[in-house]
């Protein structure tokens, strides 16, 4: 009777304790060091978990989480509304790390670098990722990689299929391997030198670190937090989309200035629900039949999308930093930095990339910066009222951007795209590229792509019809070519306009470009380099750059001919008159590119 009597306490006073000054809404504290369960959740009596907060909180409440490391799969269960978000932040000037791994010790030797570790598998629960191997549509190899992963004092080791190439042939390297037998999942790993049992070892045990389990959890913000090690599946667009973050078939998440690392597949996922067909659907025409089932399930404005992904730095993912497939619509993904993706793995497949998005219809993708990935962004499908504006792509290894049958609009201006690798671009429609300076070639791909893709309504999510993917309605204006070929446009099916462009000596015009200039002098070396206050650009500014153009208008692009849709659309100004940095262009003499240099001879800019 006593115990009952103290319960009711408690939950009384946690509707009393955190109102805020405005009388609306509570704030919940966490603390995985001093909190518990138990507790009423004030500053004074913290919770201990995020997820007991997430089962307590009400539309327009926050959660703010104290220092500490919290091994928990945060499982949002309630959505707040557009006026009342939904608030998870860290406590201001606090590190708060979120893990999906849990330490493990009582490691083995066996013989040289390599010990093993028995785990009874009831320790994992539901999911075991010792068991869970990566599949799924356009996986193309690696399939007997598992979700799992073993890591030493942050580092992860690489996985091998076999346990001889770990203890014999790459005895001498950071490797593991795994096999999970009826009641015991067995890990081999190579420490070179380490004593796991004195060391930090971890292993991924979570699919997600912050993920709702079911769709349809709106509104909420997940701001200022460090997160890793997720065991997270393969991604393709025909399929669920769980991310080590995702928002899961939601609208009006905010997901801003967090630290998003070691995601076995993807980082942030602002993707698909899952249904029957999940994995059963790589075609065309099985796509396409995955985006009718989509509109059958809420695919519109007013039910999914309008997110906000900001200010996050994402990191050491297998497949993409950040995707969505039909998702993501009408969303701001801006001023991230995502690095060190699709590198390295066992796996691969036709979906990695920095950023990759299926059907992102009236999306803005601004002043990200992408570098050191497999690839940069990739728009992949019904990329339609399309905003890539102000980004910083380099040193990325196949390329920096792929547009793959997409009929349009789709605005590429004031980028600076510096990785040589071949861009994905000829075959999509409703393109315009607009002051932006470009390093990579062209993929050498024919006239016409026969697949059947949709177009919609323009600022809408109803397909109109389906149409093949020709070469040509597309423009570019004012750019700045390093060493890019342009004669692939020479006979291409739809009109291609070009003027105002300058040629670097490596650079080849296209016989449609009649309004050039070629610089046969200038070199191609326009660097990127890090300090400790940013990332700079470093080029040789010849004074004749700076030539006679006009300052483009959005009327200027035309529109795109299949879904009869223009250029215009808020959020994209009425004259390009602003350079990557924001300064005005002034004169008649405009610079081409990204930026509109002040000086000539060497400049050192920061872009980042």
């Amino acid at each position: 009777m006593e115990n009952k009597m103290i319960q009711i306490v408690l939950v009384a006073l946690a509707f009393v304790f955190a109102f805020s000054n405005n009388g609306l809404c509570r704030e919940f504290h966490v603390s995985a060091v001093t909190g518990s369960n138990q507790n009423t959740g004030d500053a004074q009596y913290p919770l201990k978990t995020i997820q007991a907060a997430a089962e307590r909180v009400l539309p327009g409440d926050k959660v703010i989480v104290h220092a500490g490391v919290y091994r928990e799969r945060v499982n949002p269960i309630q959505g707040g509304t557009e006026k009342q978000p939904i608030i998870f932040q860290a406590a201001e000037g606090e590190k708060v790390e979120i893990k999906g791994s849990e330490v493990i010790k009582k490691w083995k030797h066996v013989n040289r670098h390599t010990w093993m570790v028995k785990i009874p598998n009831s320790f994992f629960q539901k999911f075991n990722p010792y068991s869970d191997t990566i599949y799924g549509d356009w996986l193309e190899r690696g399939s007997w990689s598992h979700t799992g992963n073993v890591y030493l004092e942050g580092k992860p080791l690489k996985e091998v299929p076999t346990l001889d190439s770990l203890v014999f042939v790459g005895y001498n390297k950071p490797l593991w391997f795994t096999k999970v037998e009826q009641d015991t999942t067995y890990i081999w790993a190579n420490f070179i030198g380490q004593n796991p049992n004195i060391k930090e070892v971890e292993i991924n045990v979570r699919q997600s670190v912050f993920y709702p389990e079911k769709p349809f959890v709106n509104y909420i913000h997940v701001r200022g937090f460090y997160m890793s090690h997720a065991a997270t599946p393969w991604a393709p667009p025909t399929a669920e989309q769980p991310g080590l973050v995702g928002t899961h078939w939601s609208k009006g998440w905010v997901i801003e200035n967090n630290v998003v690392s070691f995601s076995k597949c993807v980082g942030i996922t602002l993707g698909k629900y899952g249904d029957e067909w999940d994995n059963r659907s790589e075609s065309a025409e099985a796509f396409v039949n995955t985006t009718k089932r989509a509109l059958q399930n809420k695919w519109n404005k007013e039910n999914i999308g309008s997110h906000i992904v900001r200010g996050n730095t994402i990191s050491h993912c297998g497949q993409a930093g950040i995707a969505g497939s039909l998702g993501a619509i009408f969303s701001t993904v801006c001023e991230n930095e995502i690095h060190n993706i699709g590198l390295d793995q066992p796996f691969w497949g036709y979906e990695i990339a920095g950023i990759k998005f299926h059907a992102p219809v009236d999306m803005l993708i601004s002043h990200n910066h992408i570098h050191h990935t497999e690839g940069g962004i990739w728009l992949d499908w019904m990329a339609q009222g399309t905003h890539v504006t102000r980004n910083l792509l380099h040193d990325n290894k196949v390329q920096d951007f792929s547009l793959e049958v997409n009929h349009g609009p789709i605005l590429v201006d004031h980028n600076i795209f510096l990785s040589p690798g071949l861009a994905q671009i000829k075959l999509s429609q409703g393109v315009s590229f607009v002051h932006n300076i470009i390093a990579w070639k062209i993929w050498p791909t024919g006239t016409k792509d026969d697949r059947q893709t949709p177009y919609l309504l323009p600022h809408d999510t109803e397909i109109v019809g389906l149409h093949d993917c020709p070469c040509g309605n597309v423009s570019y204006y004012n750019n700045l070519f390093l060493r890019v070929d342009m004669t692939p446009y020479n006979n291409c099916v739809l009109p291609v306009r070009m003027s105002g462009n300058l040629y670097l000596s490596k650079a080849i015009p296209s016989a449609k470009d009649e309004n050039f200039q070629k610089d046969a002098l200038s070199d191609d070396k326009f660097q990127i380099v890090h300090e400790e206050d940013g990332w700079y650009l470093c080029v040789n500014v010849n004074k004749e750059w700076k030539q006679p153009r006009n300052i483009i208008s959005v009327k200027d692009l035309g529109k795109a001919d299949i879904p009869n849709q223009t250029f215009q659309q808020k959020g994209i100004p009425a004259l390009f008159n602003k350079d990557y940095i924001g300064c005005k262009r002034k004169d008649k003499k405009l610079y081409p590119g990204a930026i509109e240099f002040k000086n000539t001879g060497i400049q050192k800019i920061r872009v980042f």
